[in-house]
């Protein structure tokens, strides 16, 4: 097959989706797939058959330690437009698109709208649930209504002065539509709430102002609608930040993670659940805390979580007896099944 993989743009995330994209790339040319690896938004000039022989930009990407600077980026590609040249004729020209953005740029259903339109072959989720899905808020709206546990919260709007302060601390502070715990903040006191939105508000106008659940953090894939390997996430220093996803041995990931064969079957049918009610499709994951009284609260759900060699998708798989390739096979062979 010929697959275009989309990667970059201009997510807080495009380090990271670069990281996932030359995994992918690589990885579905070892099946024998011709992959081209480009960039949403510096594009891939004129699309030709070596468009999807080229291995430019094979070796693997490593994660800065920060996100990285956007403007720097822009900078590369002046002009309107998030979408580089030649990148929709790539899309057009491949059987199938294979979706290694992350953040805003490609999980917020806009990309995946703007495909289907063209009637293009995607992998991952549609519109409607990446939209879901991305925006904090209206996912624990809908969550809450299919009887699904979630942190209290409540939303912080750039322009509302004065901002809402919460009845209780600690509590977690972060953009609205953010991944990767980018202008994440754990607030223990009003002294530090300020500065904590002051941050969120640099990423977003809306902030999500969430109960600090204190338990183990544990997150479940989902393929094609059936649970994943539980993994239990144990960061040596601080909260699971960015710089702890993706920074090699910075974090403990226990696969399978160390509950009981009870709460393992609870959390796995929890996420599926949620990919249901989100109405996600082919693939995805779900995080969760689990509380000291037992309870599983559900934090998010993420359209299209990462390939990168510290993911957690892929530690899952491996757990199933999939390799990396083999792993990548099965999302194009789930995300194909929409088509059919």
């Amino acid at each position: 097959m010929k697959i275009a993989v989309l990667c970059g743009g201009l997510s807080n995330e495009r380090d990271v989706s670069i990281s996932s994209g030359t995994g992918i790339a690589r990885a579905l040319r070892t099946l024998g797939h011709r992959a081209a690896l480009i960039d949403l938004f510096l594009g891939c000039g004129p699309v030709t058959e070596d468009t999807f022989t080229s291995e430019e930009r094979d070796d693997p990407f490593s994660v800065a330690e920060k996100a990285p600077d956007l403007a720097a980026v822009r900078a590369l590609r002046p002009g309107p437009g998030r979408i580089g040249p030649g990148v929709l004729e790539a899309c057009r020209a491949a059987d199938i698109v294979f979706l290694a953005l992350h953040g805003e740029e490609g999980e917020n259903g806009k990309i995946q709208a703007f495909l289907d339109l063209h009637e293009i072959r995607y992998t991952g989720s549609g519109y409607l649930g990446s939209a879901l899905a991305m925006n904090k808020s209206l996912t624990k709206t809908v969550l809450s209504r299919a009887g699904i546990v979630v942190p209290d919260s409540f939303m912080v709007h750039k322009n509302d002065l004065p901002y809402a302060v919460p009845e209780h601390f600690p509590c977690v502070v972060k953009p609205c539509s953010g991944g990767s715990s980018v202008g994440t903040t754990i607030v223990h006191g009003p002294e530090a709430y300020a500065d904590a939105l002051a941050l969120a508000f640099r990423y977003e106008d809306s902030v999500l102002v969430e109960q600090f659940i204190s338990g183990r953090e544990l997150t479940v894939g989902v393929l094609g609608g059936k649970a994943m390997p539980v993994i239990e996430i144990i960061p040596k220093n601080g909260f699971y930040d960015y710089k702890n996803k993706y920074q090699a041995g910075l974090t403990l990931e226990l696969c399978p993670a160390p509950i009981s064969a009870g709460e393992t079957a609870n959390i796995q049918r929890l996420a599926e659940r949620v990919y249901h009610a989100l109405m996600l499709e082919a693939y995805g994951r779900v995080d969760f805390i689990r509380a000291g009284d037992g309870t599983f609260y559900c934090l998010e759900a993420n359209t299209l979580p990462g390939m990168t060699p510290t993911s957690l998708v892929p530690r899952m798989g491996l757990e199933m007896g999939l390799s990396y390739a083999e792993l990548c096979q099965r999302l194009v062979d789930e995300s194909l099944k929409k088509y059919a």
